[in-house]
């Protein structure tokens, strides 16, 4: 009779914590805004023009889009996503010297909290991410690419217009070295930048959880 009885505190105890187990939540999402981009700073020469030192670069604002795909174990508090996003921040003329276009790709791995309020979330989040810079040939310079590591900081809020979709609004921060070394190669000898880079975004999007 004990054992039954155990055996079936044992079965209730076992079911009902399966039962209590909230699936995962997945989501993807799209994003577009914004980008801020300051200065350019601390511009230095690299290879055949290191030692030389140059005045920051202004970049221009852009546009910026990109994707999301996250996860939420459990529909908890804690959280990580894969957030990617392109902007074109062109580096402006310089007195006299014409300016050249810039392309930076940012794909970083995100650490999110939130409140999971069913209407509205507010969350944020930290992450490392990878950026991919570009420039283009212009009068001055040559084609050059880099691939560095750098930071991404977000907060933002969602708000669920169904149990499945939702709008939100975000505000990144990204910062990163980028170098260019052959970005003056065929002017004399061969060299380029290096130069610290730092943005701000302002995104809208809208994201599918399931």
């Amino acid at each position: 009779m004990a054992w039954a009885t155990g055996r079936a505190l044992l079965l209730t105890l076992l079911f009902s914590g399966l039962a209590s187990e909230a699936p995962a939540e997945w989501y993807v999402a799209g994003q577009f805004g914004a980008n801020f981009a300051d200065r350019l700073t601390n511009v230095n020469g690299t290879n055949g023009f290191a030692g030389l030192q140059a005045p920051d670069f202004d970049l221009k604002n852009s546009l910026t889009y990109g994707g999301k795909i996250g996860y939420f174990p459990g529909h908890g508090w804690v959280g990580v996503e894969l957030d990617a996003f392109n902007t074109t921040p062109h580096i402006k003329n310089l007195g006299d010297i014409p300016g050249f276009h810039m392309r930076v790709t940012t794909a970083a791995v995100n650490f999110l909290v939130r409140y999971p309020g069913v209407t509205f979330q507010p969350y944020a989040g930290v992450g490392a991410a990878a950026v991919f810079a570009h420039i283009s040939d212009s009068p001055t310079t040559r084609s050059d690419s880099d691939v560095t590591g750098g930071l991404n900081l977000l907060g933002g809020l969602r708000a669920f217009i169904t149990p499945y979709v939702a709008v939100f609004t975000e505000y990144k921060y990204t910062q990163a070295t980028l170098r260019f070394d052959q970005a003056f190669s065929g002017f004399g000898t061969s060299g380029g930048f290096v130069g610290d880079y730092r943005a701000q975004q302002v995104m809208i999007g809208i994201s599918y959880h399931f």
